[in-house]
């Protein structure tokens, strides 16, 4: 990767896909361009309308492209889901170089060697995250480059998901007339952006809570150690408001964003609404706290599943604290409530860049700083090929450059 790159990040969630476009300056991450549109063809984090799905790219997209005013042809893909498994390997190789010292070479060799393992045919690998190097027996190196010895070990997590669900979403991103650099696991790329070094040594969990899914990935020893998807998320609390208030789904939606409150007693009996009801013509009349009344047993009732879940991975006794993230627990009152239900310490994460300065967009903003950290000059997972550039200027998208047409013109000498 160059001292200055671009790198797009493609979040397909439920009710948004967003497409994220950071730029890297020596290292420094600047997010330039946000696209976002609504997501069709998603039902609870699956793919079940391809063409819907591969429009709502599009749509993202273009959005993006007319923020910064560039062609994007490249994009990381996030991915998740109750099929992803997580297993540990380990890989082993001696040392190339004549002088012993460790190269690029050798650690790309160990992390293929870390790949070699059974998998049943409907699987594939997706991410592999190195835990730890050991030079000739010595362990807890993050990274031997520049190292002398003669055998390189790797002991790392492979991440794995179902062939179907890959392929799937490869389908619509590449029908989408994009080529994709990379898939990445958005547990991954969340705790890239959310956690601290800290709290992925002591024991945390990180619940992205979306609007079809939450997604638990527990991080202990640096690393992340178990992972699951519950279908619950904010799709349930706005059904719940369209049934109780008797209103259309789309106007429960906007009532949510603009009204909703989490926690009763942070509700204001003052603040009132009207809704259009269901059968009629008539609006009705609500407050705040009738709203509240609403939402809080269904987010009382999210929480719940997540620690009962995180109970069923055994890392009950292990978890030191929550970390929440996503579009749903933007909601007021949200904090008060996760703290009273998981009787334990939790914080929101944001990102700290301007413009995407909303749980929302973790996701997709720990996928650029993942791949600017982990991925530089490699792709560890993709269907096709990666190719160097990201994005290319919307005035030369197929033109091809000096040097290419320079070889062109001497091929027939050579």
């Amino acid at each position: 990767m160059s001292s200055n790159d671009i790198i797009v990040s493609l979040d397909i969630g439920t009710s948004k896909v967003r497409a994220i476009i950071g730029e890297v300056n020596n290292g420094v991450i600047n997010i330039i361009g946000v696209g976002s549109a609504d997501s069709e063809g998603i039902r609870k984090g699956a793919i079940v309308d391809i063409d819907q799905t591969v429009q709502s790219i599009r749509n993202a997209v273009d959005h993006a492209e007319r923020m910064v005013g560039i062609q994007i042809s490249d994009v990381y893909v996030g991915i998740q889901g109750n099929h992803i498994g997580l297993q540990t390997n380990h890989g082993v190789v001696a040392i190339s170089n004549e002088d012993r010292e460790i190269g690029e070479e050798d650690i790309e060799r160990v992390l293929q060697a870390a790949k070699v393992v059974a998998l049943p045919p409907e699987r594939e690998i997706i991410n592999l995250v190195p835990k730890q190097y050991l030079v000739d027996g010595l362990e807890g190196i993050s990274d031997p480059r520049g190292m002398i010895g003669v055998r390189l070990e790797v002991e790392a997590t492979v991440v794995t998901g179902a062939k179907t669900a890959i392929h799937n979403l490869a389908r619509c991103v590449e029908k989408a007339n994009l080529h994709i650099a990379g898939i990445i696991l958005m547990s991954l790329a969340s705790g890239q952006m959310a956690l601290t070094k800290d709290e992925k040594m002591m024991g945390t969990v990180l619940a992205d809570i979306g609007a079809g899914s939450s997604t638990i990935a527990i991080f202990e020893q640096g690393g992340i150690v178990a992972t699951s998807t519950l279908p619950v998320g904010g799709e349930y609390v706005t059904s719940d408001i369209s049934y109780g208030l008797r209103t259309q789904t789309d106007q429960a939606e906007k009532i949510k964003q603009k009204f909703g409150c989490a926690m009763i007693d942070d509700a204001a009996e003052d603040q009132k609404f009207k809704v259009m009801r269901m059968g009629s013509n008539m609006e009705k009349e609500f407050s705040q706290v009738d709203l509240a009344n609403i939402i809080e047993p269904r987010m009382q009732e999210i929480f719940h599943l997540i620690r009962q879940e995180v109970r069923r991975l055994g890392y009950a006794d292990k978890v030191n604290g929550y970390v929440l993230t996503g579009g749903t627990v933007t909601m007021p009152g949200t904090l008060s409530l996760a703290q009273h239900e998981l009787e334990s310490t939790v914080r929101i994460a944001v990102p700290d860049y301007i413009g995407v300065r909303d749980p929302a967009f973790t996701s997709g903003v720990g996928m650029i700083q993942y791949v600017s950290k982990y991925m530089r000059g490699r792709t560890v997972s993709a269907p096709k090929k990666s190719v160097s550039r990201k994005a290319s200027s919307p005035s030369s998208p197929s033109k091809p450059g000096l040097f290419e047409r320079l070889k062109t013109m001497f091929s027939e000498f050579i």
